[in-house]
């Protein structure tokens, strides 16, 4: 099963502050699941950021 990670998680790897994570779920730049009050971003989601694969 796939990892998920929560946007605080996501900053932190990303080095980004939360803001902008969840800026970029707003804008649809970051695709992301909301599991009743939470943001989950997806691993194969992280990786594409991480490769710079925006679109």
């Amino acid at each position: 099963m796939e990892e998920h990670f929560t946007p605080q998680e996501v900053a932190k790897k990303l080095k980004i502050d939360m803001s902008t994570v969840y800026r970029w779920i707003r804008e649809g730049r970051l695709k992301a699941v909301k599991i009743g009050h939470f943001w989950r971003i997806s691993e194969a989601e992280l990786n594409r950021l991480l490769k710079g694969e925006t679109e």
